[in-house]
């Protein structure tokens, strides 16, 4: 069973008090990160979700709304004495900075 949280679905301005881009997709096994907007580490430890249970981060495209979270997410880490990878993945490829 797959379980999908929207952490975050704001826009780049975090309009109304969302947060940014950032949606949780968990299994027994495995927790991906489809985004990590800026504020996704403040959204994830709000709701509760580990950041130490990541496994991958996937990024939709190269806006800084969907990946301006991911140094913090790795700072966080560092500092948690974090032993495992986080992998990582652009969906959109190179031609994503330029939309």
């Amino acid at each position: 069973m797959v379980t999908v949280q929207f952490v975050g679905s704001g826009d780049a301005f975090g309009s109304g008090g969302r947060f940014q881009a950032c949606i949780s997709m968990r299994t027994p096994e495995t927790h991906v990160l489809l985004d990590c907007g800026a504020s996704s580490l403040v959204a994830l430890k709000r709701l509760g979700l580990a950041p130490a249970s990541i496994d991958v981060v996937v990024i939709s495209h190269l806006h800084g709304d969907h990946f301006g979270g991911i140094p913090f997410l790795v700072l966080d880490q560092q500092f948690a004495r974090r032993e495992r990878p986080v992998g990582g993945q652009n969906l959109g490829g190179a031609q994503a900075a330029r939309s």
